[in-house]
């Protein structure tokens, strides 16, 4: 790859590319990443040395997910009875962020998401995007968003629902709950889970190797198939989260949980 970048590295041997997240503390997803995602792995896609790709995060931990410090100046602007010009430049974060991820999703080589340590929020919207997710026995999960007065928007629940089932599904988004890589493998997240970081590293390197051995075309044509009749439906709802929320998210609650976490407090939400 030709690029410099502030929020990854990118090291490519034998025909697998490794995409380490490097933003900070807990990979956290601010400003450069949501910028450097879709041309890094735009980049990836273009590279025909490349047949399959790795993402991890850099340290003991996949991502906190979205930054809401580097993004809460978006959020302020429509809390408060925002009209519709600042309300039409929030619904175009979102939208620019949902192109992030799906440029994710829409990359023709697989991509193994290698997960150890927590994966909250944004970084299930980013794992569900991927062909295969494995974890070590140490990953903790959370889709969080209803605690910070959200609706999960940029593709959890576009993508999850074929992947962990919409019981599942409404269960950890209606709770926030967290839950372990036990949990994970059980309701279809990830399909394993390795005892520590080294394993894991090793067995999502096993299974690019193997995906890298098989002719890439037709390794690009399987993901394009299996996506076919899926898209569509995820197109969709992402365009109607993003309206939803630019209408419906800035409120009341989301102010109160934006405060009760910088005060590190529980949030008193009133439906307002």
């Amino acid at each position: 790859m030709t690029a410099s970048w502030k929020a990854f590295t990118v090291e490519t041997a034998d025909h697998i590319a490794t995409v380490t997240m490097t933003s900070g503390r807990g990979n956290l997803m601010g400003g450069d990443f949501w910028r450097e995602l879709p041309l890094v792995f735009g980049e990836l896609d273009a590279d025909s040395e490349v047949r399959a790709i790795i993402l991890r995060g850099s340290g003991d931990h996949f991502s906190y997910g979205l930054n809401l410090a580097d993004i809460g100046p978006v959020f302020g602007e429509v809390l408060g009875g925002a009209l519709a010009e600042p309300r039409t430049r929030f619904h175009d974060t979102i939208r620019s962020m949902q192109n992030s991820i799906t440029a994710v999703a829409n990359c023709r080589k697989p991509v193994i998401a290698a997960i150890s340590g927590w994966c909250i929020g944004g970084a299930l919207d980013l794992i569900s995007a991927v062909d295969i997710r494995y974890a070590s026995a140490d990953a903790r999960f959370s889709i969080r968003e209803v605690k910070v007065g959200m609706v999960a928007d940029v593709g959890s629940l576009a993508r999850l629902p074929k992947i962990i089932g919409d019981g599942h599904l409404r269960e950890l988004t209606l709770t926030g709950r967290d839950f372990d890589a036990a949990k994970a493998e059980k309701i279809g997240l990830v399909t394993e889970v390795f005892a520590n970081a080294e394993q894991l590293a090793a067995g999502a390197r096993a299974t690019a190797l193997e995906l890298a051995a098989n002719p890439p075309l037709v390794v690009q044509g399987i993901k394009q198939v299996l996506d076919h009749s899926s898209g569509p439906a995820e197109a969709d709802s992402l365009r109607f989260v993003a309206a939803w929320n630019a209408a419906f998210m800035p409120s009341e609650d989301m102010g109160e949980a934006v405060a009760a976490l910088m005060e590190k407090r529980p949030p008193r939400f009133s439906g307002r």
